[in-house]
């Protein structure tokens, strides 16, 4: 990166109005819970007061913000229409609606990722008690698309991949992974927490069944309320585990002793809409697309590429992420060489500096408006932990 650029582009973080974080703080860790942008905070405390003064007097302006915001989502995701957006409490959860909606068979088999983060685990070992098999690739090799393809077989129902690795931040090849589900007849499922707000997202180019996310991490948005992604071809096949007034394609009509399950991904939203939450992540979801995701994600990148560097010219210092250009995300990955990671970690905390623990090692995920001269002095305090 030329310095100039880079000079700009700290100067232009330090400026950005929507993020006002103490300055004393250097938050890399994004891949756990975001902080706010400013409208986000503001469209909240608005909602708050308005419930404060009025109660739900405004309901129906409410509604329409939900309204908006599936059609927010479903522009940010490229999906087909608002009726493939489901908006449901977080990632877990979504998941689980496909691994317990799907008609399983005895024999059948799921395949997905050595080391996956627990949500995208746990729901398919549970399986076992209906006899499907959950079969893990090791992806950390040269070609990782084609360690999950082998794993597949005639018996393989579904892929359960994330778009990037939790720990180590390898971002996969999802159209790659979608076209060869596609041709196998293999249904397809991305848990994208980790990019979804960090690089576009195109459903329909790598030929997703189901996507889904959090808002609180690259999102920008309060934790309890995520994004469900249901192609519009799979969304009677998955069978709702949950009832109630929301879920049924007449809801609003109380009286009624007839119902059905809704139409839509709208099936997975039982109960009561998470008002707070969605007008927070309408709220976060306009910045980022304000910026332009192709922007976002190269800075991003640059980012990312400039940590990595930093890392590489410290001996003391060890990078576990790919340095693979086509595999990099917002997540680094490095150990210190001789100070042990509970201590490397401690010390940056001491020093204001906010980052994780995760797969052997300490995982800093800047955003876009991070300020460059801050990846600096984050890796030089790592270094000098002793």
């Amino acid at each position: 990166m030329a310095a100039g650029l880079g000079q700009l582009d700290s100067r232009l973080s330090r400026m950005h109005p929507e993020f006002q974080i103490d300055p004393t703080i250097i938050y890399l860790n994004h891949a756990a819970v975001a902080p706010w942008p400013r409208r986000t905070s503001e469209a909240i405390t608005a909602f708050a007061q308005e419930n404060l003064i009025q109660g739900a007097s405004h309901y129906p302006r409410w509604s329409l913000e939900q309204k908006r915001l599936r059609e927010r989502a479903m522009a940010f995701l490229n999906a087909g229409s608002p009726r493939e957006i489901g908006l449901v409490k977080n990632t877990s959860e979504a998941i689980s609606f496909v691994a317990s909606g799907l008609q399983w068979q005895p024999g059948d088999n799921v395949v997905g990722i050595c080391d996956e983060f627990p949500s995208n685990r746990i729901p398919w070992e549970a399986l076992s008690i209906k006899g499907v098999e959950y079969r893990t690739a090791d992806i950390r090799g040269a070609d990782p698309e084609g360690a999950l393809l082998e794993s597949m077989d005639q018996n393989t129902r579904l892929l359960a991949v994330s778009s990037v690795q939790y720990a180590s931040g390898l971002r996969l090849n999802l159209e790659r992974l979608g076209s060869a589900c596609r041709q196998r007849g293999i249904l397809f499922m991305v848990d994208a927490i980790q990019s979804l707000g960090a690089f576009p997202m195109d459903v329909r180019a790598i030929q997703a069944d189901f996507v889904m996310a959090d808002g609180h991490k690259w999102l920008l948005a309060p934790e309890g309320l995520g994004i469900f992604y249901v192609a519009e071809r799979v969304i009677e096949a998955i069978q709702p585990t949950q009832y109630g007034w929301h879920m049924i394609e007449n809801a609003g009509d109380y009286d009624t002793q007839a119902w059905s399950p809704a139409l839509s991904a709208r099936k997975f939203e039982c109960g009561s809409p998470n008002m707070l939450g969605i007008h927070g992540l309408a709220a976060s979801l306009s910045v980022l697309m304000e910026e332009g995701m192709d922007n976002v994600s190269r800075l991003i990148l640059e980012r990312t590429q400039r940590l990595m560097d930093l890392i590489s010219q410290e001996a003391c210092l060890e990078l576990l992420s790919s340095k693979n250009p086509e595999r990099l995300s917002g997540i680094v990955l490095f150990k210190h060489r001789s100070t042990p990671n509970a201590a490397v970690w401690s010390h940056l905390k001491n020093h204001q500096v906010i980052c994780a623990m995760r797969g052997g090692g300490i995982r800093f995920s800047p955003h876009f408006y991070t300020p460059l001269e801050q990846l600096e002095k984050a890796v030089r305090l790592a270094a000098e932990a002793t």
